[in-house]
C-alpha cells in the first residue's frame, strides 16, 4: 500500500501524488520551444519532485530530447575550480545514464570525448556543449539544474553569461536546447554584485500550491486504494489550512491515516480533523521548524508579520523591501490578488504568532478574577459548553484589571498586546477543558479569525485592531458574512483600542441573521504616576 509522503521527493510507485498534469503539459511545451525557464519558491514545495517528473517524461516518452538532471546543492561552498571540476563529472555521469535507461550503448567517439573534455571554468562549458550536441544527431539536450542557489557566488555571473550566449545564439540546434533552473532564491539575489542581469532571457515558471481539486485527487487515491472516505468538509478545511502546502496537506493525510488509529471502516470526521490539526500545530515536523527557524532571525519580522494581519490597510507587496524579500524567500508571505502582502496559510498564522508570543507574560495570576471558584471550569455551562460571553467578558475585565502592566510584557510591541494576550489567555483556557483552537481565515489581512472547536461544536472569535468607526462597523459586516459562510449564528468580534481617548463597550446585535457579540477594549493604559501628573 503507498502512503502520504512528506520526506523529500515522492515516487508514484511508493507515494501518493498529485499529478500536476496541466502544469507538467505546460512545462514540457515551454521546453520544446527551447525556452530556458526559471522557477524559485521556497523549500517543501514539490519543487524537486516536479522535476523529476518532467526528467521521466522526456527519458522515457519524448526519445528527441536528451534530459540531464544536475543538483548544485553539494557545490555551495566550493570555490569556481572545484565546481565546474564536479559539473563536469557530475554531466558525464548522467549523459551514461540516459543511455543506460534507453538501453542504448555510448559511441565510442561519444566516449572518448568524454574522456579527454575538460570543463575548467565558463568559457570551457560553452565550448563542451557545443562538442557534445555533434554527438547527438537531432537530439537536443534538456538541462534541469535543482538546488540552483548553490552554486559558489564567485561562479554565479560568468555562469549565467555563457547560458545567455548559448540562448540568443542564432543555431538551430543550440545545446543546451532548454535549461530548468530551479532553486529558493531568484537570479536577482544570486547576481550578488548587481550590476547587470545576466540572464534576462529567463521565462519564469510559476509552481503554485495545491489546488483544493488537487487535494481532492491526492486523498482520492488513498480512498480508492483502501476505501476509507474523508468527509467533503474534512478536504475542504485540509485545503483552507494548508493553502494546498505540499508538505503541509501530506502530514495532515499522514495523521489522519496512520497515527489517530481511526477504524478504516469509518469515515474520517471533523472531530478527526480537530485532532490531527492540534497534532500538527504542537509537533516539530521539519516545515514548521524550518518557517520558525527562519522568522526568528530578525525580530523586525514581527511587527511586519502582525500589521499584516492586524490592520487592513495591509501593506503593500515588494521585493524591493528586504525584509518582505526575505518573508517572501522563506515561503512565509506571498502577493495577494490587490497586490498586499498576505501570509501563506493559517497554520503558518498561528505559529508564527506563537513563536513571538512570551512564554510567561507575567500576567498569568490575574487571568481570572479574585471572587472565581473553579478556575477556568466557570466558563462552562451545566451541560460542559463553553460560555463565550462569559470567558470574554472576563478577558475583558482581565486587561482592566492588570491596566498599565500590559505595557509590560516583555518582547511584545504594545501596538499588539492585545491580540498576543487574548491568544495567551485562549490559550490557556482551552486545552484545559479539552478543546483545540486555530486560526480558520486563510490570508486574514486585516483580521485574526480564532476558531475554538469543543464538544462538536465551533466558537469563532474574530479580532482586530481600531482603525475608525467605519472600519469597526464593516468590521462585524465581514464577520456576518463569514458566520453565514460557516453556517454558524454566532460570533464574537474583539477590537483592541490603543487610542489615548479610547470608547470602550460591549453589544449583542443581530446581523443579517446572524448574533454578533462586539466588545471594544482599551489596551494602552495609562500608569498611575503619568495619570497623576496628567491630571495636576
Amino acid at each position: 500500500m503507498r502512503r502520504f509522503g512528506t520526506q523529500g521527493p515522492v515516487h508514484p510507485q511508493k507515494n501518493y501524488v498529485v499529478s500536476r498534469a496541466a502544469e507538467l503539459a505546460d512545462f514540457i511545451m515551454r521546453v520544446k520551444e527551447g525556452r530556458y525557464i526559471v522557477i524559485f519558491a521556497p523549500r517543501q514545495t514539490g519543487k524537486t519532485t516536479f522535476f523529476q517528473r518532467a526528467l521521466d517524461v522526456f527519458a522515457d516518452e519524448e526519445s528527441a530530447y536528451f534530459p540531464i538532471p544536475l543538483n548544485f546543492e553539494v557545490y555551495e561552498d566550493c570555490t569556481p575550480s572545484v565546481f565546474y571540476s564536479g559539473l563536469q563529472a557530475d554531466i558525464c555521469e548522467e549523459i551514461e545514464n540516459v543511455f543506460a535507461r534507453r538501453g542504448e550503448v555510448l559511441p565510442k567517439a561519444l566516449t572518448d570525448f568524454l574522456e579527454n573534455a575538460e570543463i575548467t571554468d565558463h568559457l570551457s562549458m560553452g565550448r563542451f556543449f557545443r562538442r557534445f550536441s555533434s554527438f547527438l544527431g537531432d537530439q537536443l539536450v534538456v538541462l534541469i539544474i535543482d538546488e540552483f542557489d548553490g552554486i559558489p557566488k564567485e561562479a554565479v555571473k560568468g555562469f549565467l553569461h555563457s547560458l545567455r550566449r548559448i540562448y540568443v545564439s542564432n543555431t538551430v540546434s543550440r545545446c543546451p536546447h532548454s535549461i530548468g533552473i530551479v532553486g529558493v532564491k531568484s537570479i536577482t539575489q544570486l547576481n550578488y554584485d548587481r550590476s547587470i542581469s545576466p540572464f534576462n532571457i529567463q521565462d519564469e515558471f510559476n509552481l503554485p500550491n495545491f489546488t483544493l481539486k488537487q487535494v481532492q485527487e491526492l486523498l482520492g487515491q488513498y480512498t480508492e486504494e483502501v476505501g476509507q472516505a474523508f468527509a467533503p468538509e474534512v478536504i475542504e478545511s485540509i485545503h483552507t489550512q494548508t493553502a494546498g502546502q505540499p508538505v503541509l496537506v501530506n502530514r495532515f493525510a499522514q495523521i489522519l491515516t496512520e497515527e489517530l488509529d481511526i477504524p478504516k471502516n469509518e469515515t474520517i470526521h471533523r472531530e478527526h480533523f480537530a485532532q490531527a490539526h492540534a497534532q500538527l500545530l504542537e509537533e516539530n515536523n521539519v516545515n514548521i521548524t524550518h518557517l520558525l527557524t527562519n522568522i526568528r532571525r530578525d525580530r523586525r519580522f514581527e511587527r511586519l508579520l502582525m500589521k499584516i494581519v492586524s490592520y487592513d490597510i495591509g501593506v503593500r507587496f515588494t521585493l524591493q523591501n528586504e525584509i518582505i524579500n526575505e518573508l517572501a524567500t522563506y515561503g512565509v508571505i506571498a502577493k495577494g490578488a490587490d497586490g498586499l502582502c498576505e501570509i501563506l496559510n493559517p497554520i503558518y498564522h498561528y505559529c508564527i504568532l506563537q513563536a513571538f508570543k512570551p512564554l510567561v507574560n507575567g500576567l498569568e495570576n490575574a487571568y481570572l478574577p479574585t471572587n472565581n471558584v473553579a478556575g477556568f471550569q466557570d466558563y462552562l455551562t451545566s451541560t460542559g459548553d463553553i460560555d463565550m460571553t462569559l470567558l470574554l467578558n472576563n478577558f475583558r475585565d482581565f486587561i482592566a484589571r492588570a491596566g498599565f502592566r500590559v505595557l509590560q510584557v516583555p518582547d511584545t510591541p504594545q501596538e499588539f498586546i492585545g491580540q498576543h494576550l487574548l491568544l495567551a489567555y485562549l490559550d490557556q483556557f482551552v486545552p484545559l477543558v479539552g478543546g483545540v483552537m486555530y486560526l480558520e481565515v486563510q490570508t486574514g489581512r486585516g483580521r485574526m479569525d480564532l476558531l475554538i472547536y469543543h464538544n462538536q461544536q465551533k466558537y469563532i472569535v474574530e479580532t482586530k485592531i481600531w482603525e475608525g468607526k467605519s472600519g469597526y462597523q464593516a468590521g462585524k459586516k465581514q464577520l456576518a458574512a463569514y458566520l453565514k459562510l460557516e453556517e454558524e449564528t454566532e460570533g464574537y468580534y474583539v477590537v483592541f483600542d490603543h487610542r489615548q481617548d479610547p470608547e470602550p463597550r460591549v453589544e449583542t446585535e443581530a446581523i443579517d441573521d446572524v448574533t454578533i457579540r462586539s466588545y471594544v477594549i482599551p489596551v494602552l493604559q495609562e500608569r498611575p504616576s503619568d495619570k497623576r501628573l496628567r491630571d495636576a
